[in-house]
């Protein structure tokens, strides 16, 4: 790390004096320092040459670039790589180049004022991206620490927990940790008046109003947790759906003839920062796909308009692949190009043509396949019945 010219910096409320000497060390030594406006006022003093960034950050790499072979600071607030432009950065420059600084992190700073143990909370952000993503993380018992996006977020939050029947939760701002101005504002979900200033940290403990449905982080939400129009992957038939899809951190799923989105919604929820794209050529399912991610919190997830296989072209590789509509022999083909090592595969088909196309996949290429049949009890008179749905016929295949 010796060669390093670029030095990443994280910092807090305290400013230069609360820097560990190598931290300062590498301010101090810097041509150009590089922040928010707010990391600027807080390195006052230093002779450098002061840029400014602009947003999105991304905008600013060729820039930082420029500066090869000068000593050059960036100041970020916390740790750099925790929720901040370090990601971004290590991705783009070489590592010797590099050198990172952490400092206390907010996430850190906040368990530490409210006496929570960091490894018993969900951390996320906010900042930027809708409030609905922490969604998955709301439960009864559940404490959120959330970077937020200004004055606003903690009122926007407010009615989001309130709207899911999570009134009674308690929220807490804290605003300027580590710095001589520190406070923190304190109320309930469903009463929230407050001003929040715009540099704060959220902290949620959640508490649901009697009667909420609680809702698992996932597989097999209830069906009427979506908005539907009757062709829906059944509760029971999505959860063995997506445990042989396998979710995981940052993969990412096609999911073709998405229909109202549950099966893609439901890969979003159960992984950290998995991703989705739902490919469906109905537009009124389109809408339904976004309402259901909104709701449920996954409002990231991308759709695309039209029909397999045409529609896959250009699309980045996906890590799994459900086809619950529009399956073809060339869909499939195109879906095993496309998916990367280790990907999974898993085609559900309820008619007799599209079944007899599953057995002569699985008989050339392998992979497993299995009938589900589900039936749920419900009134038959004064009484109680079976009544059955179609039975689904599964293919999973992995590479």
């Amino acid at each position: 790390m010796s060669g390093a010219w670029l030095h990443v910096i994280g910092i807090g409320e305290d400013g230069l004096d609360g820097l560990p000497p190598a931290s300062r060390a590498a301010l101090e030594g810097a041509e150009v320092v590089i922040g928010g406006e707010r990391h600027q006022t807080l390195t006052d003093g230093l002779s450098a040459e002061r840029l400014t960034w602009p947003s999105p950050f991304s905008a600013m790499i060729g820039t930082i670039r420029s500066y090869a072979g000068r000593q050059t600071a960036i100041v970020v607030t916390g740790d750099p790589l925790w929720f901040s432009a370090g990601e971004a950065i290590a991705a783009e420059f070489a590592p010797e180049d590099v050198r990172f600084y952490p400092h206390v992190s907010a996430f850190q700073l906040a368990c530490a004022r409210m006496g929570w143990s960091i490894r018993s909370v969900a951390t996320l952000s906010i900042h930027g991206r809708p409030a609905s993503r922490i969604l998955p993380d709301v439960r009864p018992g559940a404490r959120l620490v959330v970077l937020t996006s200004g004055g606003q977020t903690p009122a926007e939050v407010a009615r989001l927990l309130t709207f899911q029947g999570y009134g009674p939760s308690r929220l807490t701002v804290l605003a300027d940790m580590g710095g001589p101005t520190e406070y923190r504002i304190a109320g309930v979900a469903e009463s929230w008046e407050e001003i929040a200033p715009d540099f704060h940290t959220l902290c949620i403990e959640c508490e649901a109003a009697e009667g909420t449905a609680i809702l698992p982080r996932g597989p097999g939400l209830p069906d009427d947790a979506f908005v539907h129009d009757g062709k829906i992957t059944k509760q029971e038939v999505r959860a063995v759906t997506l445990a042989r899809l396998a979710p995981e951190r940052r993969a990412l799923l096609w999911d073709i003839g998405c229909g109202c989105g549950s099966v893609s919604v439901e890969w979003m929820r159960m992984a950290p920062y998995a991703r989705a794209i739902g490919i469906e050529p109905d537009a009124a399912r389109r809408d339904m796909t976004l309402r259901n991610a909104e709701a449920l919190g996954a409002p990231a997830l991308e759709l695309v308009a039209g029909a397999a296989p045409d529609a896959l072209a250009g699309l980045e590789a996906p890590d799994a692949v459900f086809i619950g509509g529009g399956l073809s022999k060339e869909t499939v083909s195109a879906c095993l190009a496309a998916l990367k090592p280790h990907g999974r595969l898993v085609a559900n088909a309820v008619t007799l043509e599209s079944e007899q196309l599953l057995a002569d996949l699985q008989a050339t290429y392998g992979g497993a396949l299995c009938r589900l049949a589900v039936s749920r009890a419900e009134p038959v008179g004064r009484y109680r019945g079976w009544r059955p749905f179609m039975p689904v016929t599964q293919w999973s295949f992995s590479l």
